[in-house]
């Protein structure tokens, strides 16, 4: 079995638990976490994720990937930006985070999504330099209904996930599902 679909697996036996109902929103979160360089694997068989899900729970998908580039193309001082590119660092600080949470949460309040959807999220390493992935968990956090699950392309270690295993990670409520093992049921 390769490392995707072990992971998926994991991932299968993690979703099809019973979920407690009670739980803040930063514990309805779920890191599939996996090495940085199966992005492209991971992407292409992301089907086995949501078969995972079966008939316990409905599976919707939102893809990050492409954020920052339509943010920036829609921006009015896009040209300025790309000739000075450290004026930019205020522009991202104020609003792409928001932009991020924007997107995912428009996919989160989605009529169709309940108590018991899995809303996935994909391409969270193409915001990497632009914001914090943690950043914009918290600004979605009161808006997820069911499970919120980010495939994460870094490491998970004593409780700390670094995205691209490239910065210093931050302490997170959500439930990790690595190659190694997954968290508790949440």
């Amino acid at each position: 079995m390769g490392k995707i679909e072990e992971l998926a697996e994991r991932f299968g036996q993690h979703i099809t638990t019973p979920w407690q109902r009670t739980v803040a929103g930063a514990q309805r979160v779920t890191m599939v976490v996996y090495d940085k360089e199966l992005e492209r694997t991971l992407r292409a068989r992301r089907q086995l994720f949501e078969s995972q899900c079966g008939l316990f729970h409905s599976w919707f998908e939102v893809d990050v990937t492409n954020t920052f580039a339509e943010w920036m193309a829609k921006d009015e001082y896009r040209e300025a930006y790309f000739e000075s590119p450290g004026d930019l660092a205020l522009k991202l600080e104020a609003e792409f985070a928001d932009v991020v949470a924007e997107r995912i949460r428009s996919q989160l309040t989605n009529p169709a999504v309940t108590d018991q959807s899995v809303v996935a999220v994909f391409g969270v390493g193409a915001v990497f330099g632009f914001t914090r992935a943690s950043t914009v968990l918290k600004l979605v956090e009161g808006d997820i209904k069911g499970r919120l699950v980010v495939f994460f392309p870094g490491s998970y270690e004593q409780n700390n996930y670094r995205l691209l295993d490239a910065r210093d990670g931050w302490n997170y409520l959500a439930v990790p599902i690595t190659m190694h093992g997954s968290g508790e049921s949440a």
